[in-house]
């Protein structure tokens, strides 16, 4: 009797903890995908408020980098793009096959002004996304189907 209870209290608290998961990746990739600097400020103040694991941290760096779009001064942007940069790349080189990272930095590289030079990874990341999509969690695959539909760089067709 004792260890059923025990079972049911842990798988309570896993789905809970799912739950959680998929609303934080819809918030996130809301605000990363939006024209707001308060939605993109939200987020940065819930990572904050959370343990840094390494997907708050890649995450974080994907909302510096998006921010640095709404800031006055050249130089600020570029200094807030690097920073975020520096976390993302850093969460990359540590996870180089955890397909959602490569998904955050495709999604920022495809819209990343040229002049940046953040662009050297497109081929790759789309081909790690492609080749492993099946594998995802739906909520991802979800994601990574809507971004398709007005990506020029990965396509729906991409993802069969």
């Amino acid at each position: 009797m004792k260890g059923r209870i025990s079972l049911t209290i842990v798988l309570l608290t896993l789905f809970c903890a799912l739950q959680s998961i998929g609303r934080d990746r819809s918030s996130f990739f809301k605000a990363l995908s939006g024209h707001s600097e308060a939605g993109i400020n939200l987020e940065l103040e819930k990572l904050e408020s959370e343990g840094l694991t390494s997907l708050e941290n890649a995450r974080k760096g994907a909302l510096l980098m998006k921010k640095a779009e709404f800031l006055k001064g050249a130089g600020n942007k570029v200094k807030t793009f690097k920073s975020g940069a520096k976390l993302l790349e850093a969460e990359i080189s540590r996870n180089p096959d955890n397909v959602e990272y490569r998904f955050i930095r495709l999604t920022i590289q495809e819209h990343a002004p040229g002049i940046l030079k953040y662009n050297k990874d497109i081929q790759s990341d789309k081909q790690l996304i492609i080749s492993n999509f099946k594998k995802l969690d739906e909520d991802l695959k979800k994601v990574i189907r809507n971004y398709a539909e007005d990506s020029k760089i990965i396509k729906t067709v991409d993802l069969r």
